[in-house]
Formats: structure tokens, sequence, C-alpha cells
């Protein structure tokens, strides 16, 4: 399980600045478990969207976003209501806001931050990956994760010492910001490269002391064997 927590609402309406319209996209999977992104959660930023005067064209929860096979497949019906949005907010973790952006032609903003569980993290099929930063910045990259795509983990631009297209360091990987520039330009969207990012919160990226205390991450790190 990937466990994530709904970014502060006045986060969430900076993201929609400038936009009348939005459709709400939640997963029944780790973020309904995780109470960030169920069906509940989603009706709930209904309501709070529509209240500060929002239109919401649609919802929709899909069981896993981080399949994009499914999101393709769970919005093949929505197809109108998703195009009648400015954007598309996405409740749920770091990879299946970016298994959205890969897979629908829409801006699409980070409803949620990932929370780092102090261990390994859950394996899946897709290209996307979270590095569980707890302060998600796909909303300024294009819902492409300069902190995974990009070999050197930056933040802040390209290091410039990429060759055509392919990072100095792994010859064999796309350079993770020439795939950010390349989305946000494709989305009329470059303007985002001129907003300052703050330095990440490095204390975000560890397991916070609540959740090194529970019985459940206890139990995952005894090495003792279960015995039958």
């Amino acid at each position: 399980m990937i466990l994530s927590e709904q970014k502060p609402f006045e986060e969430i309406l900076g993201y929609l600045d400038g936009e009348k319209s939005v459709f709400i996209l939640g997963c029944d999977g780790c973020a309904q478990s995780s109470g960030s992104g169920g069906p509940v959660q989603v009706e709930e930023m209904k309501s709070k969207l529509e209240e500060a005067g929002k239109k919401v064209t649609g919802t929709k929860v899909i069981d896993f976003l981080c399949e994009k096979a499914l999101v393709k497949s769970g919005l093949r019906g929505r197809v109108d209501q998703v195009m009648a949005a400015d954007s598309i907010l996405v409740m749920t973790c770091g990879i299946g806001i970016q298994a959205v952006a890969a897979s629908v032609n829409r801006v699409c903003h980070p409803a949620c931050n990932t929370v780092n569980l102090g261990g390994s993290r859950g394996e899946w099929r897709g290209s996307e990956r979270c590095q569980e930063c707890g302060q998600c910045l796909l909303d300024y990259t294009g819902g492409i994760c300069p902190i995974t795509a990009c070999t050197k983990s930056l933040v802040s631009g390209a290091c410039g010492g990429a060759s055509e297209g392919k990072c100095e360091l792994s010859p064999q990987r796309d350079c993770g910001w020439e795939l950010i520039y390349n989305r946000l330009k494709s989305k009329g969207q470059l303007d985002k490269l001129k907003v300052f990012i703050d330095p990440l919160d490095h204390n975000k990226l560890l397991a916070q002391p609540e959740i090194l205390a529970t019985s459940r991450y206890a139990l995952e790190q005894s090495d003792k064997e279960v015995k039958a």
C-alpha cells in the first residue's frame, strides 16, 4: 500500500487559479484506504470546490489510478465531462497522478502528497515512480516527477549535461527535465518553468515518528520468522 494525504485546500485552490471548471478523479485503491481520494473524499472535494465557485464537470473513482489501462477505460464514458473541464484534479498518490497525466491530454493537478512509510515501496508495472517526498511537485512539472525522472533528482531545472535528450550519467535514460519541458510545452504551460520552487523539506522524505510508532510498522520490520 502507498499512503497519501490531501494537500491543504488553499494549495489546491492555488493550482486551480484562473480556471473555471475541473473534473475530479479519485482512486478506489490505496487512496481510498488512506482516506485521501476514495468515493467519500471525492464527493467532499466536489462540494468544497463548488462552494469556492468552481464548476465540477464530473467525477469518477477508478479502482487503481496507477494502471494507465484502467484510467483510459474508466474515463471512456466520461470524455465529454473531461473535455469540458479546464483541468483534472487527481486525488491519489504520486504514481497515480503521473499515470493519469500520461494517459489523458488534459492538465492534471495533484490533490495529495505521498507519505513516506519508511520501508520498501510498492511494486507496479508502469514506468511511473514516486519517492514519497511528502510535498508533491507534479503541478509544476506537467505530471512528471523531477525527483524520479531526473537521475540527479533535480527539482529546480535541468543541469545542462544532457546530450540529444539523454542523461549524461545514464545515457540509456531520457533526460527527465527534457521530458518535463516537452510535456509542459504540449499543454501550453511553459510559464510553469518560471515558478520558483522552494527547496525540498528533507524531513518529509523520512518516515514520520507517528508512523514509526505504529504496530503495523513494527510488525513489518520484525525479522522474526513466523512458524506454522
